[in-house]
């Protein structure tokens, strides 16, 4: 695989050193990662603040952060939509959006995040 799509759980695993993984060549991440990331180190206490800092120097240091543009909106209407459908529930924003990112490039998301199931079309790897 030479490139793909790094759900914010696998950044966090692999920066953390959680998972023993090797990333493919080309891999990214969307910015709804960097957002989460950012927001991770806003909301931590004083004790978990460092180790989400760190975290997120890691990832800004290896990854491309993906924008969302007019490519991911129709994707994420799509989406969102059939999950809505198939589960009855309204699927996490966030995930969908990195989902479309993804399925938008035609690369697949690599997760530990068991809600990606839940969005058909996309290719996902479970690590």
């Amino acid at each position: 695989m030479t490139g793909a799509l790094l759900d914010t759980s696998v950044v966090v695993a692999l920066a953390q050193e959680r998972l023993q993984f090797d990333p493919p060549i080309r891999a990214a991440i969307s910015i709804i990662t960097l957002c989460e990331l950012h927001y991770g180190v806003l909301k931590a206490d004083d004790r978990r603040r460092p180790k989400r800092l760190a975290t997120l120097d890691w990832a800004i240091g290896r990854f491309d952060a993906l924008p969302i543009g007019n490519e991911v909106a129709p994707r994420f209407g799509q989406l969102m939509d059939a999950a809505r459908r198939a589960t009855g529930a309204k699927p996490d924003v966030r995930d969908a959006l990195i989902a479309a990112t993804a399925m938008s490039r035609r690369i697949p998301v690599l997760t530990r995040d068991n809600d990606f199931k839940a969005f058909e079309g996309v290719d996902v790897v479970f690590v």
